[in-house]
């Protein structure tokens, strides 16, 4: 038996449980997979519901919003993390102490190699600055991006990432709101990490019309998977990477560090769409 759970606030429409369990199930492996929502759990603190979940046996959790960057200050980092990157998205309970990992970022990297191959991202305009930002920021950087620009329409937290990737060697800079336009149009790659598109968020965070002169573009949303700005790239002859891959190898990612197993992709992507199949449409 694997014994996981994800902590995080409003958590109840996460799909990671039936992930985690049609993985375990890949493997021979009996996966339970709990929502610990701070919502629910009166007098709440993550240290304290870290430690409550490792004595309850359990291998490891995710964390999600809005706890990233607090578990990062408590856990020790996995080696193959920057060590700018100052959030985790996964614990993993081991006798020798806890470790903490961001398959978000490695996820990310994973799924545009998947879908985009040997293709350097380029100069890529990022709209959005949180705590998927982050990590697919520091993808970027990872996977050999020439220049990264963002986006965010907190220019305070627009500044924080700018000054997080200089810190981790990265080439980047914030965009203001005037020079957005030009950005856009002059990118070879452009990412959505913000809310905008999701379905009690419709709509693009990118004008249509601006559209066209770009190689790729990528939408951190996956509810629904076809957003109005990926509809509108494929429209204009851009490549697209949808938001279903950064949830399904972030969750894969996870799957790995939490049980020790190597999980076949492609198999599990024709496994998780016979049982649910309508995640190929959000």
């Amino acid at each position: 038996m694997l014994k996981l759970g994800l902590i995080g606030k409003g958590i109840s429409l996460s799909q990671s449980a039936r992930l985690h369990v049609l993985l375990g199930r890949m493997c021979g492996i009996d996966v339970t997979y709990d929502y610990l929502d701070s919502e629910k759990i009166a007098g709440f603190d993550l240290i304290g519901q870290l430690a409550a979940c490792a004595k309850a046996g359990y291998a490891g959790v995710n964390v999600t919003h809005p706890y990233k960057t607090e578990a990062r200050k408590l856990i020790q980092r996995r080696k193959r993390l920057p060590e700018a990157l100052g959030a985790v998205n996964t614990v993993v309970f081991r006798e020798d102490g806890w470790r903490g990992d961001n398959t978000d970022y490695v996820g990310f990297m994973r799924g545009y190699r998947g879908q985009f191959g040997d293709q350097a991202p380029g100069t890529v305009l990022q709209m959005g600055a949180g705590g998927v930002g982050l990590a697919t920021a520091f993808g970027l950087h990872g996977l050999g991006a020439e220049r990264i620009l963002i986006h965010d329409k907190d220019a305070d937290r627009g500044h924080t990432l700018v000054a997080t990737l200089k810190a981790g060697g990265a080439n980047v800079a914030f965009v203001t709101e005037p020079d957005l336009s030009d950005a856009i149009r002059d990118a070879d790659g452009l990412i959505n990490c913000t809310p905008v598109g999701m379905n009690q968020y419709p709509g693009s965070p990118i004008d249509a019309a601006l559209l066209g002169g770009q190689k790729w573009a990528f939408d951190a949303v996956y509810t629904p998977v076809e957003t109005s700005f990926l509809h509108s790239a494929r429209k204009a002859g851009l490549s697209v990477m949808t938001g279903f891959e950064l949830f399904f190898f972030q969750g894969i990612e996870a799957f790995e560090v939490f049980s020790g197993a190597q999980i076949d992709g492609d198999a599990a992507r024709i496994e998780y769409f016979n049982a649910y199949p309508e995640a190929l449409t959000g």
